[in-house]
């Protein structure tokens, strides 16, 4: 009996060892997966990397992807200086009107433009089967925002962080120059080849002119632009007027010019008669927002406060 005994004791010692040793096979097996799951991911994150292939459409977010160090198989084709590292990269046209069959024929992952020209390209992009994503730079919060988006998407998030830090930094130190000034009121002109707008603070001139304390004399809009009504700016008789050229600059600055010597309503503005009207450089000033912009503000502030 007492062998009997001693014998169920030793299969059940040895089925006890079985057991811990299968729990841990079981637990290393276990641990062999989690580790090789996660070289996967790893490198699937760094193939997909290495297949970006980006196509940038405009100039500002070009300047951008250079400043988060992201190499492009596509850029703009424009007047306009882009940065050295993409010296030799295909251009693919005008921001407006890029040719999509080149974009195509470059075989992009991502292909990026702006949300202002997204009603004019979207419908175009999609005839050629590109999902185009389209960066939205009307405001300096939305470019920020942005920045820190991409950063993520390609794995710059340390460039983007840098590059935001610096842009608020930066920008407080010029807001701060404002502080105590008494607040201008200001009339924006965007004007394109042959005619003009009216822009309002939901515009990104206007967004830079709020943030440098300037109080825009178009109120209560939810567009970024507006025809013309001089009969109404006049009455609200703006401190000073900012001219933005826009596509044309020269051409556009001499049809300003023309404008404002042979319709005689201007002679009554207040800003007219002070001299305090400003054609604004279409490289710190463009349509949306760039990484000119503490330029820009810069230069604001010299037009708004005669500084």
């Amino acid at each position: 009996m007492r062998r009997k005994k001693a014998a169920i004791s030793v299969i059940l010692f040895l089925f006890a060892i079985l057991v811990i040793g299968c729990d841990n096979n079981q637990s290393v097996n276990a641990d062999e997966e989690s580790n090789n799951e996660e070289e996967q991911q790893e490198q699937e994150s760094a193939t997909k990397k290495q297949e970006a292939r980006v196509v940038s459409t405009t100039v500002a977010a070009t300047e951008i992807f250079d400043a988060l160090e992201i190499d492009l198989v596509g850029v703009p084709t424009s007047y306009k200086d882009l940065p050295s590292r993409y010296d030799g990269v295909t251009e693919v046209g005008n921001p407006m009107s890029p040719d999509m069959e080149l974009v195509k024929s470059l075989d992009p992952t991502h292909v990026f433009s702006v949300t202002t020209l997204q009603t004019d390209l979207e419908e175009v992009f999609d005839n050629v089967k590109i999902d185009a994503t389209f960066l939205n730079f009307q405001s300096l919060d939305n470019m920020l925002n942005e920045i820190e988006q991409i950063g993520d998407q390609f794995n710059r998030t340390e460039q983007a962080t840098e590059l935001i830090t610096s842009i608020e930094t930066r920008l407080k130190e010029v807001e701060a120059r404002v502080e105590g000034k008494e607040a201008p009121s200001v009339l924006i002109l965007l004007g394109v080849p042959g005619s003009y707008l009216v822009a309002t603070e939901h515009s990104y001139i206007g967004d830079l002119v709020k943030r440098a304390g300037g109080v825009n004399v178009v109120q209560g809009e939810d567009v970024e632009y507006l025809a013309s009504n001089t009969e109404y700016l006049q009455q609200a008789n703006p401190d000073v007027i900012l001219r933005a050229a826009h596509g044309m600059p020269e051409e556009v600055v001499e049809m300003f010019d023309e404008e404002f010597q042979t319709n005689d309503i201007w002679k009554h503005f207040k800003a007219v008669q002070n001299d305090r009207v400003y054609d604004l450089p279409e490289e710190l000033f463009p349509t949306t927002g760039n990484l000119a912009v503490v330029e820009a503000m810069d230069e604001l502030l010299k037009m708004l406060y005669e500084e």
